[in-house]
Formats: C-alpha cells, structure tokens, sequence
C-alpha cells in the first residue's frame, strides 16, 4: 500500500547543485495521494475545536484550504511581503542569503481563537516560526503545526519544539 512519502518526487540539483527537491506538486496531482495526505493531516486535529487554519506561502495554501474545509472551519494565509491588501503585521525571519518578511491581516484573527498551522515542508523552521509569532501577536492560540514533510538535518522541528509547538509531520527525507 501507498503512502504520502510514495507520491512526493524528488529532483536533484533543483533549485541548486547538491539540493535534492522534494517535490508535492506530484502528491497534489494524484487524486488518492492528495486526499490521503488531508486525511492524515487533519486526523490528530479532528474533535478538537479550532477555529482557524493558517496556511503559510505558498503550498500552505493548498493544504491549508482543504483541511480548513474538512475542519468545517476559516482559512488565513500568511503571505510574503506586500501581497495582501488591507492592514497587515509583518514579521522578518532569516533565510540563508538574507531576511524574508511574511505578513498577515491585522484583523485576521480574534484573540482566543484556535489555530492549526499548516504547510508542506519543514526545513530550518525560518517561515512557520515567523507565521507563528504574527498568530501569536494577534491572540491566537496555536493548536499544533502540521506538516507533509520534514527534513530532519536543518533543525526546523527542534526550532518549533523549542517554541513550545506540537507538530504533526506525515513523512521525513534525509538530506537537503
């Protein structure tokens, strides 16, 4: 039997010599793959009130819509910079050649509503910490962080760990 690990491909040297590219796009294309990977995303979650779904750029997107809609519940994006149109929080975070800025609605969240994290990969961590302080900023109260994939040598789960998250992870890949 198939599982979520079977669907993601990998591409050598993308975007750069020595990376191997764990490729979702393959998962999300396959119909039983894609449904699988919501099914077991959202299971530790199921009976639990949450209210939100955030979903960080950009695949977030796509998980975080679908498991928002089995949830029953809202769905927010946390963007990069300059892409949402109302008021927003920024909040920087480090990237290996330089700083990134994510952003969310000022109003998005209420404080005291529950809130699930989710993306597709878990690398060094850089984007889902800086997603959980702007969820954190607004009030919100974070649930769990869900993830298809980790990649266990650039230390992102430790780093959310050590926040204080409990994450729920479907799959792990050795090197970069």
């Amino acid at each position: 039997m198939k599982t979520v690990k079977d669907y993601i491909r990998t591409i050598a040297d993308f975007p750069h010599e020595g990376i191997l590219f764990r490729d979702v796009t393959t998962l999300f294309a396959d119909p039983r793959g894609f449904r699988m990977c919501i099914d077991q995303l959202l299971h530790p979650y199921a009976g639990q009130r949450i209210d939100t779904v955030v979903g960080l750029e950009a695949r977030g997107f796509i998980l975080g819509g679908a498991v928002a809609h089995q949830l029953g519940c809202g769905f927010v994006p946390i963007r990069k910079k300059g892409k949402l149109p109302g008021a927003v929080i920024s909040e920087a975070y480090t990237l290996e050649y330089g700083e990134a800025v994510v952003e969310v609605h000022d109003d998005a969240i209420a404080a005291g509503q529950t809130v699930l994290v989710v993306d597709d990969l878990l690398a060094t961590g850089g984007t889902a910490a800086a997603g959980i302080k702007l969820v954190e900023r607004l009030g919100g109260v974070i649930v769990g962080c869900a993830f298809v994939v980790d990649l266990p040598e650039l230390g992102g789960r430790k780093k959310l760990e050590e926040m204080g998250m409990d994450l729920h992870v479907l799959c792990e890949f050795e090197g970069l």
